[in-house]
């Protein structure tokens, strides 16, 4: 049995369906967005003044980029979930408060209040009362419009039993709008009668090789998915995957499917020949991209040091009255290529929070003093590190260093775990913005993940996506 054309086409991007309308959502929000601001100004300069926008003046397009860095700041264009436990709604609200804040103490800083009808007191107001409601109802029918019309992916996945079941569990951990189905044993055997078992709403059996049936080739997939079991398929079984994947349906290995669509690439599923045979890792042999890089951390880190010196005064201030001990803490580290260096911290813990031997440090750690919570919560603890950016031991962005007391267990645990000193460990990182926590072996594994990714998809890009990131955490609070 073959699929028609229009089937084909249909299979071919059923499976970047979910992620492909969030993104066009997003975008179109951004739109919408501009075009709020825009109507939102007129219709308060008509109102208040009785005059139209001028789309001349540059101080109109400075507050429309205020506006949306704001929202962007507050997670606002991330739908159909909470951050740090605040709703879309409230993110909405609560990034329009904060862009105008910013926005009215940057007017009054530069000298331009009341200088354009814009920026008037009056003008303002009735523009974020506007633009706030535009915000908050655009950003509910987008919600709502991805509840009513996303749609499921169903997987065929091929490989090694247990770590089908584990990727399945976080394929559904990861994409609840997605649904993982397949068949049970029963089913396979060749009763079509029945469709799995349901765990928690949704049918999560998985096949593998030996539950295949003679009419897998022949049943709809939105994408069939590798683990290292090409070793193990028949001339037959490559020849109807060849077949299958010229009809338009979409074969990956899990590494790539991961990577692709995750942004991360677990251990578990990559081998040595993995590494052998995939594109990227250009940082590791493009002596141009290193030497720019590390440029680019000694003058950023030159620069912030100086730009953050108010703030570490203040701060040293804090922790100095706050607690007994040394206002800086500092501890050893694995940099690059395993070498060993000694990493600055302001103190977030009592004195002697070591006292009973080296531990994970967890959420709500009773160890954290209370200016210490809030210092780990804005990253703020990590400014010293920007010294060890300026003596070139670390970089802006990186690996998280991990203490060599953690490397030897987890070296043990996690395959190719050595692989993230093959660069500078960072201040922030892929890792760190994707999975802000870390207090587990799991944890570690996660962050290899996201690690791996980074190292393998270089680029400076990639770096300025990081820092935003980063930015977004320190005004949410995300950190650790």
């Amino acid at each position: 049995m073959f699929y028609s054309k229009q089937q084909s086409k249909y299979l071919s991007t059923l499976l970047m369906y979910s992620r492909t309308s969030r993104r066009m959502i997003v975008w179109l929000l951004i739109l919408g967005d501009i075009a709020g601001l825009l109507l939102c100004f007129n219709l308060a300069l008509k109102l208040r003044l009785s005059e139209s926008l001028n789309f001349e003046t540059p101080v109109l397009y400075a507050l429309i980029a205020m506006y949306l860095f704001g929202l962007y700041l507050t997670d606002t264009y991330k739908l159909n979930r909470e951050v740090s436990g605040v709703r879309l709604s409230e993110r909405a609200i609560l990034g329009i408060l904060a862009t105008v804040t910013a926005v009215t103490c940057g007017v009054y800083i530069t000298g331009l209040w009341g200088s354009e009808p814009i920026v008037g007191r009056g003008v303002l107001l009735i523009s974020v009362g506007l633009f706030s409601i535009w915000a908050v109802t655009s950003r509910m029918i987008a919600n709502r419009w991805l509840k009513v019309n996303q749609q499921s992916s169903r997987f065929l996945v091929l490989g090694d039993y247990q770590k089908v079941v584990k990727f399945g569990k976080e394929h559904r951990k990861l994409n609840s709008h997605t649904e993982f189905v397949s068949f049970s044993d029963h089913f396979a055997s060749g009763n079509p009668g029945n469709r799995g078992e349901i765990n928690n709403g949704k049918p999560m059996v998985i096949d593998t090789i030996n539950q295949l049936n003679s009419t897998w080739n022949q049943q709809y997939w939105s994408g069939i998915l590798i683990d290292g079991a090409e070793r193990n398929l028949s001339q037959q079984m490559i020849r109807e995957l060849m077949e299958m994947r010229l009809k338009g349906i979409y074969v990956y290995s899990i590494a790539d499917f991961c990577e692709q669509f995750w942004q991360k690439i677990p251990p578990a599923y990559i081998q040595d020949d993995w590494f052998a045979f995939t594109s990227g890792f250009n940082i590791l042999h493009n002596r141009i991209k290193a030497k720019l890089k590390q440029a680019i951390d000694i003058l950023a880190a030159a620069v912030l040091l100086l730009l953050s010196l108010p703030i570490t005064i203040a701060i040293a201030i804090a922790i100095k009255f706050s607690s007994k001990g040394p206002i800086f803490y500092s501890q050893v580290r694995t940099g690059l290529n395993g070498q060993k260096f000694r990493v600055y911290k302001f103190r977030s813990m009592y004195q002697n929070a070591e006292a009973q031997g080296i531990q994970w440090a967890k959420k709500k750690d009773p160890r954290v003093t209370p200016i210490g919570s809030f210092i780990r919560l804005t990253r703020i603890d990590e400014l010293p590190q920007l010294w060890n950016v300026f003596k070139g031991e670390m970089s802006l962005v990186g690996p998280r260093p991990e203490r060599p007391e953690f490397d030897l267990q987890l070296r043990e645990e996690i395959p190719y775990y050595d692989v993230r000193y093959l660069v500078k460990p960072g201040i922030t990182g892929w890792a760190q913005v994707c999975y802000p926590y870390g207090a587990s072996v799991e944890d570690a594994y996660q962050k290899v993940a996201y690690d791996l990714y980074y190292i393998k998809n270089y680029s400076l890009f990639l770096d300025l996506a990081i820092a935003l990131k980063t930015l977004r955490v320190v005004v949410l609070g995300k950190g650790r």
